[in-house]
C-alpha cells in the first residue's frame, strides 16, 4: 500500500487524536457531577491527571519498542501471549462501539438546543444515526481526511473551552465554592466517591498509540503525543472545572443541568451561554466519534492480522480498515435503534456500564506488559538507564488503572466480566481455525512431491559396447 495514504499523521495531528478522544460530551455535566462532594473533587481531579499522565508516558515507552497500530493489543500479545492479546482486543473494541453509541445519543439534546422544535424519537434517532455515520464517511476517505476533522474539531472546541477556563478565572469568587467537602463522611471518603465520577474523563490516553502504524515517526512522535494530549486534557479539565466552581454559586452548581452554561451567563450575563455551550458540544461529540470511530477499527485490525479476528477486519483504504468502521457503525447504529425505537433503557444502560469496565482491561494489560519487559530482564527493549524511572511509572499506571476497575462498581465490573468471558468462545473458534490451516500447511508441507517417471530422462547407453570374453 502506498505509503503517502497510512503515514498521514504528524506530531500535532496525533495529538488532537488523543486530545480529541479524550474530551468528549461528557465534560460539559463534569463540573455539576462532582459539586455535591465539595471541593475536594478538584484534588481527586489533580491525583486522577497524575495517574492519567503515568499512564501516557507507559504508552509511550511501549510504543518506542513496538511501534505498530494496536496499541494495547500489541503490548499483551507479545508480553502473554494470543488469549491476553484477544482480551484486550475484544475489551477495547466493544468498548469502542458501545461508546459510539452513547456519544451518538449524547448529542441529541446538545442539537435540540441550536435547533428548538418539537422533538420525536424518529428525529432524535436519524440525528444520533447521522452524528454516527458523517465521521464514518471522513474515515472511509483516509487517514488524511481523519486527522483534518480531528484537527479542526479539536481546535474548534479547545479554544472555547480554554477561553471559559481561563476568562473564568478573572470572575472567581471563592465564596462561590462552598465547603470543602460536603455531606456525611470523611473528606477521603469524599474524594473517593467523586474519583469514581471522575475516573473515566481520561479514557482516550492510548489513542496514538492505538493507530502508531499511522503516525509519522512513531518511536518519537506516539509518546510525544500522547503526552501533549493528555496534558492538554487536564489544562481544560482543570482549569474548567475550577472556573465553573468559582463562578456559579454552589447551591445553584449542583442542580446544574449545563454547568458551562451558566458560567457563561454569569461571566458575561443574558442568557446566551446555552447556545454557545451547545455548540461547543456538538462539535467535542463529532469530534471524538471522528477518533473514536478510527480506534474502533484499528484493534481488531491488529488482531486480525495475527489470525485473532475474522479476516475480513483485515480490509484496509487509505490507512484506514474499513471492514471495521463499517463492523463498529452498524453495531453502534443497532444499539442507538434499541434505545429509541424499542424503548430498552435498561439494555442500554447496561451496555454503557460493560464499557466502564471493558476499557480498563486493555490498560491493565499494557501496564503489566511494561513491568513484565523491564522485570523479565529483556532491558534490550528498553533503556537501561531509565530502568528505575520506567519501573515506578508502570506500576504507578497499573496502580491508577487498578483504581479505575474499583471505581467501576460492582455492576460494571460483572456485567463487564461476563461480557469478557462471552469473548472466549470467540477465541475459541478463531484458534481452532488457525490451528486447522497450520495442520493443513504442515500436512502439505510433509507430504513428497510424486514423481512422474515418464518425465524422467532415461540415462543414455554406452556407445561403445564392452567386448565379449569367453
Amino acid at each position: 500500500m502506498n505509503d503517502r495514504h497510512t503515514r498521514r499523521f504528524g506530531l500535532g495531528t496525533a495529538t488532537c487524536l488523543v486530545m480529541g478522544n479524550i474530551i468528549g460530551g461528557g465534560i460539559f455535566l463534569l463540573p455539576a457531577s462532582v459539586a455535591p462532594f465539595g471541593t475536594v473533587s478538584l484534588v481527586a481531579f489533580g491525583v486522577l491527571t497524575i495517574g492519567a499522565v503515568a499512564l501516557a508516558l507507559v504508552f509511550g515507552r511501549l510504543a518506542e519498542r513496538h511501534p505498530d497500530t494496536g496499541g494495547p493489543y500489541v503490548y499483551a500479545r507479545e508480553a502473554f501471549g494470543d488469549f491476553a492479546g484477544f482480551l484486550s482486543a475484544w475489551s477495547y473494541w466493544t468498548m469502542t462501539w458501545v461508546s459510539n453509541a452513547a456519544l451518538a445519543v449524547a448529542i441529541v439534546g446538545y442539537v435540540h438546543v441550536l435547533l428548538p422544535g418539537r422533538p420525536s424519537d424518529t428525529t432524535d434517532l436519524l440525528i444520533a444515526l447521522g452524528a454516527l455515520w458523517l465521521p464514518a464517511v471522513a474515515n472511509f476517505a483516509g487517514t488524511r481526511y481523519v486527522g483534518l476533522v480531528q484537527t479542526v474539531s479539536t481546535v474548534l472546541k479547545f479554544i472555547p473551552l480554554l477561553f471559559i477556563a481561563v476568562v473564568g478565572l478573572f470572575f472567581f469568587d471563592p465564596a462561590n465554592l462552598g465547603s470543602f467537602h460536603e455531606g456525611s463522611g470523611s473528606a477521603l471518603g469524599g474524594m473517593s466517591a467523586a474519583a469514581a465520577i471522575l475516573l473515566y474523563s481520561y479514557v482516550g490516553v492510548e489513542s496514538a498509540a492505538m493507530s502508531a502504524g499511522e503516525v509519522r515517526d512513531p518511536e518519537r512522535n506516539v509518546g510525544r503525543a500522547t503526552v501533549l494530549g493528555t496534558i492538554g486534557s487536564a489544562v481544560v479539565y482543570l482549569l474548567g472545572t475550577v472556573a465553573v466552581f468559582g463562578t456559579v454559586a454552589h447551591d445553584k452548581l449542583v442542580k446544574s443541568q449545563a454547568p458551562f452554561s451558566d458560567a457563561v451567563n454569569a461571566m458575561f450575563g443574558g442568557h446566551w451561554g446555552g447556545t454557545v455551550v451547545a455548540i461547543a458540544a456538538v462539535v467535542s461529540i463529532i469530534g471524538a466519534l471522528n477518533g473514536w470511530t478510527l480506534m474502533s477499527a484499528q484493534s481488531p485490525y491488529a488482531a486480525a492480522k495475527d489470525g485473532l479476528f475474522p479476516a475480513p477486519f483485515l480490509t484496509k483504504r487509505r490507512g484506514v480498515p474499513t471492514f471495521g468502521v463499517v463492523a463498529a457503525g452498524v453495531l453502534a447504529s443497532a444499539l442507538t435503534v434499541i434505545n429509541y425505537l424499542l424503548g430498552s433503557g435498561g439494555v442500554f444502560e447496561i451496555l454503557v456500564l460493560i464499557t466502564t469496565f471493558s476499557a480498563t482491561v486493555p490498560y491493565l494489560l499494557a501496564a503489566g506488559a511494561q513491568v513484565y519487559f523491564l522485570l523479565s530482564g529483556r532491558r534490550d527493549k528498553v533503556r537501561p538507564a531509565r530502568f528505575a524511572r520506567d519501573l515506578t511509572l508502570a506500576l504507578t499506571a497499573f496502580g491508577f488503572t487498578f483504581w479505575l476497575v474499583a471505581g467501576a462498581g460492582y455492576a460494571a465490573i460483572y456485567q463487564g466480566v461476563l461480557f469478557l468471558f462471552a469473548g472466549i468462545l470467540v477465541y475459541a473458534w478463531m484458534a481452532a481455525r488457525r490451528t486447522a490451516r497450520q495442520e493443513e500447511a504442515t500436512a502439505a508441507a510433509a507430504t513428497p512431491t510424486p514423481v512422474d517417471h515418464e518425465a524422467v530422462p532415461r540415462p543414455a547407453a554406452s556407445a561403445a559396447a564392452p567386448p565379449h570374453t569367453t
